[in-house]
């Protein structure tokens, strides 16, 4: 039996954790706590299936230091392997590596069984077609003993003459390449010019003769917890390829301000950080390539949006300024830069890189996106946008203005810091409904149509099997809960005796609702669940009232749900949990990846980068973590839906139940019932 003096292990992204006996290899640690780590050699150290990345220094987070031997030392089974097929620097085979002290790990993409589903597919959306990058085929004078001139200067005669555009500077690739295409091509050539909506042209490629193939952006959203890329084709802007995959950072903290204190707690560690998501992201590249069958040179620009500590660390930039007030930035303008200053040496050598701008503090670059995806400052009607995510950005405006906040939500909207929670994957409860007569669950998970009391369903489901919960799942299940009366509105769950279901069973000193029970793994919601969800759906909506407040208005007359997880968020439930404010469903709407949408639009239209850079100078930035009027609205959101605010569109479609499960009621006494008002 494992004792609290034994080592404690922390995998992630699950978040699972666990003590274990010193000695437990990774992947025997991985097994018990039922983290998804690969392994097909039955650890003998031949597949590579289960590598991990173990994670050292002080992690303020998850409450624990991992010193430098926490793990065993490189063995020899490692090291031939390392020899013979390559080990990717800071990564061990899960199998060799023994846990001796309190460790972090960190299981890749690649490790695992069950891919994580990065759910952010591109929203259809009609966009002006200007890109800054170009294919132009110019006929160049052969060089003349008589005029001397260089051959780059004589291309851009050429430019000047057919095309009117120039003169073009070019860096040392691409001027490597410019001789040898002229000659080759007989003096006709295919040139990739980048002209953005501010300085001068440059040379981007070259290529002899009348280039065929295309000419391709990525549009990427680097969140604090998955990277998304869409690759588009700039002659066309049809998105060609999509591809996510989990931002590695995750294991220096879930949360930003985990990130930042990891950064002030250790010395190296934002370096440590930068190199992680730069690399994470140049592996994107690669991927989204490959699986587009283009050729990585193909691939000229890119426009990056991101929160503030997300792009400061991508930029190298120590983010310890945004971790306390002022929350000053190291510069709120946009930046085009070279993209091989990022380390994106997956695409063309002479590539450029777009960044949004901040709009200020905590609201960054994927808050603008939204704005220039979403557009509320031209809303006729009073709009609240919502990006939902770790950290949440929510904007509210209308033609006369808007404002802007970020609201510190954490992971557990994300299946993080949940009992059974997991991200995003096939097997992952992501619906559920709970019969308010029985008691009696029944769900949908990720990779199946059919519901778990359909016909099929056990058949269907046989390869992933049910593995946990995702954050739509628990926002599910917390609100039908609290509709089919197993939960109070101060959020405190009934015994079986009072809410009469055998479902509802004790753990430790609190009540547990069991969803689902098999040989592999028992799948509940717990009271420290409600908690987390609580605490993340009170962030929120504290945020969404502070600028109610900021407007003076106690309605809007639309919500807008943004990011790829409010695609996936139910309204109806959103709003008996009191996330969002009240409004009719009808006008409860999603905008998909409305940040992924707003760098495809920066990304193939130039001239929407002079106006996101407009458009954030005129936004009017909230600042939650100073205003006291944050904290007030945050205790009175704790209850469910809300303790003071009324919800008269919500209570049209719903009857909550009027419950109360006193703390002496969870021994088996009668419940108090709330009086009716009068």
């Amino acid at each position: 039996m494992d004792t609290a003096s034994d080592p404690l292990v922390i995998f992630t992204p699950s978040g699972k954790r666990g003590r274990v006996t010193a000695g437990t290899s990774v992947l025997a640690a991985a097994r018990k706590l039922g983290v998804d780590l690969d392994s097909v050699c039955g650890g003998r150290g031949i597949c590579s299936k289960c590598q991990v990345v173990p994670g050292y220094g002080q992690f303020s987070k998850h409450g624990v230091t991992v010193a430098d031997d926490a793990l065993s030392e490189w063995n020899a089974v490692e090291a031939r392997y390392d020899e013979k097929r390559g080990l990717k620097t800071g990564r061990r085979l899960g199998c060799q590596a023994q846990i001796l002290r309190d460790v972090v790990i960190d299981v890749p993409a690649g490790s695992q069984v069950h891919r994580q589903v990065v759910r952010k597919a591109a929203t259809q959306r009609d966009i002006t077609l200007d890109p800054a990058t170009r294919l132009y085929l110019v006929e160049v004078d052969e060089p003349d003993m008589h005029t001397p001139t260089g051959d780059l200067q004589r291309l851009n005669r050429a430019l000047a003459a057919q095309w009117e555009i120039g003169p073009v500077t070019a860096d040392l690739p691409v001027l490597q390449r410019l001789q040898p295409a002229l000659r080759q091509g007989n003096w006709q050539v295919t040139v990739a010019v980048h002209q953005d909506h501010q300085g001068a042209p440059r040379l981007v490629d070259i290529w002899p003769g009348f280039y065929e193939g295309g000419l391709y952006g990525l549009a990427i959203d680097l969140g604090s917890t998955t990277i998304a890329a869409h690759l588009c084709d700039l002659k066309t802007g049809e998105v060609v390829a999509s591809s996510g995959i989990m931002n590695p950072q995750i294991r220096f903290g879930e949360d930003l301000m985990s990130r930042v204190s990891y950064a002030m707690m250790n010395p190296g560690g934002d370096a440590e950080m930068t190199r992680a998501v730069r690399g994470a992201m140049d592996d994107l590249v690669t991927e989204i390539a490959t699986e587009a069958e283009i050729e990585p040179r193909a691939i000229v620009e890119a426009v990056i949006v991101c929160n503030p500590v997300m792009h400061h660390l991508l930029l190298g930039i120590d983010p310890v300024e945004l971790g306390q007030a002022p929350f000053a930035l190291a510069t709120s303008d946009s930046l085009s830069l070279a993209a091989s200053d990022l380390d994106l040496s997956a695409m063309n050598a002479a590539a450029r890189a777009y960044l949004l701008p901040c709009i200020a503090g905590h609201v960054g670059a994927d808050a603008a996106a939204v704005a220039l995806s979403e557009m509320p400052g031209q809303s006729d009607d009073l709009v609240l946008v919502v990006d939902v995510g770790t950290n949440a950005e929510i904007l509210l405006g209308d033609r006369s203005g808007v404002l802007a906040c970020s609201s510190p939500t954490g992971p557990a909207f994300e299946g993080a810091q949940i009992s059974s929670g997991q991200r995003a994957a096939p097997g992952a409860i992501e619906a559920i409904r709970i019969d308010p007569e029985t008691k009696e669950p029944r769900f949908r998970v990720i990779g199946c149509d059919l519901w778990s009391d359909e016909d099929g369903f056990a058949e269907a489901i046989a390869t992933t099997g049910i593995t946990g919960i995702c954050g739509s799942g628990i926002i599910e299940a917390v609100a039908e809960m609290r509709m089919a009366g197993l939960l109070d509105a101060s959020g405190l769950i009934g015994s079986a005796a009072q809410a009469g279901t055998e479902r509802l069973q004790p753990e430790g000193r609190t009540q547990a609702y069991l969803i689902h029970e098999d040989a592999d793994r028992r799948i509940t919601v717990t009271q420290s669940d409600i908690r987390a969800i609580q605490l993340a759906k009170s962030a929120l909506y504290a945020g969404a009232r502070l600028l109610m407040d900021e407007r003076g208005v106690d309605r809007v007359d639309r919500v807008v749900l943004a990011g790829a997880f409010g695609a996936h968020i139910s309204p109806k439930h959103a709003m008996v949990i009191g996330m969002i404010p009240d409004v009719p469903l009808d006008k409860v709407t999603s905008a998909g990846n409305a940040a992924g949408t707003g760098a495809r639009i920066a990304l193939l239209d130039r001239s929407a980068r002079t106006g996101i850079e407009g458009i954030v100078r005129e936004i009017r930035k909230v600042e939650t973590a100073i205003e006291p009027r944050f904290q007030e609205h945050f205790v009175a959101a704790n209850a469910i839906p809300h303790a003071t605010d009324m919800f008269p569109e919500l209570a049209r479609i719903v009857t909550l139940p009027h419950v109360a499960f006193n703390t002496a009621g969870l021994s088996g006494g009668r419940a108090r019932k709330r009086q009716k008002r009068t």
